[in-house]
């Protein structure tokens, strides 16, 4: 019997693009291991008034890992933070 867990990876709005695709990458070997990803996106002061940002970025996200991926839960937010949960395929 296979224990599936949850990897959290945690990013803010304004990612650097290697930053990304380092987590990004992370992100892929989890789920090729038969782990779920929980995207934890975090905004801290000012970022709030920018959602829509944070929003393009997990979007992006699933398309970037949507050969191995899919979405079991959409991005909700809560408070000052985005969830989404990817499963592997």
């Amino acid at each position: 019997q296979h224990i599936i867990k949850i990897k959290g990876i945690r990013i803010k709005p304004r990612i650097e693009e290697h930053d990304y695709k380092t987590k990004l990458n992370h992100a892929r070997e989890f789920l090729t291991k038969g782990n779920k990803v929980k995207w934890v996106l975090m905004f801290r002061g000012r970022e709030m008034a920018h959602q829509e940002l944070g929003r393009q970025l997990l979007d992006r996200i699933i398309q970037d890992t949507v050969d191995v991926s899919e979405v079991e839960k959409a991005p909700k937010k809560e408070g000052r933070f985005i969830f989404m949960v990817l499963t592997p395929k």
